[in-house]
């Protein structure tokens, strides 16, 4: 199988901390697709032109979106439930908490984060995602899913966190929003991915180009 990543991207960090921590480089070659997404090659095998990409063997085709492609490697290779439980009670809630990253939590993040790959960003959109992030969706992350343990649901990182965590890094790139973050969700953020060494090239490489941005909206107010 081939994992097809975009290096800095944070929809990819998940999945590229799923393949390492569960030693999976023997069987999942990962591979840097960055400037490929449109070529005949890879539109074969993702019509939708997106990273994470899995890459089956044989004639299964393909898996994307990021938290498919998790589930997907947990349910084949995690047997022991290290990042995924095998309790049904508690993978179900690890399942709300990725739904509730791909629906309320993650839309609130372009407009804010994407100035770093030079993406056009809606200014006053990003103060009302912002807005979001501070009066309701950080609440529900540290007063529900972290209310009694140091993960999401959870005494240890599953992919849950790793949906959310890394995607966090992108508020950098507004020093003054950055700021105003609750230092809970910094400390929670720090947790993560300090908890998957593996991947801190990649943690390294999102976190350079948030601190490091200078353009538009850099020194907006939240």
């Amino acid at each position: 199988m081939k994992l097809h990543i975009l290096p800095p991207s944070p929809n990819s960090h998940g999945c590229i901390a799923v393949v390492k921590h569960l030693k999976l480089e023997d069987k999942i070659e990962i591979v840097n697709a960055y400037g490929k997404t449109r070529t005949d090659e890879f539109l074969a095998i993702n019509p939708c032109h997106c990273c994470p990409t899995l890459e089956m063997d044989g004639d299964d085709g393909a898996i994307w979106e990021s938290n498919a492609v998790m589930r997907f490697l947990c349910k084949k290779f995690d047997t022991e439930g290290e990042l995924y439980p095998t309790d049904i009670v508690k993978a179900g809630r690890v399942d709300m908490v990725l739904d509730w990253r791909q629906t309320t939590f993650y839309p609130c993040i372009p407009n804010i984060g994407y100035v770093v790959f030079g993406m056009p960003c809606d200014e006053t959109k990003a103060k009302e995602d912002f807005k979001k992030l501070i009066d309701v969706h950080f609440k529900t992350l540290l007063d529900v899913f972290l209310k009694d343990t140091p993960y999401c649901f959870s005494e240890k990182p599953t992919i849950a966190d790793l949906a959310i965590a890394p995607v966090i890094t992108f508020i950098k790139a507004r020093a003054k929003f950055w700021d105003a973050v609750p230092d809970a969700i910094k400390e929670y953020h720090t947790r993560v991915l300090e908890a998957f060494p593996g991947v801190e090239e990649n943690f390294k490489m999102l976190d350079g180009m948030t601190t490091s941005y200078s353009g538009d909206g850099a020194d907006a107010e939240p």
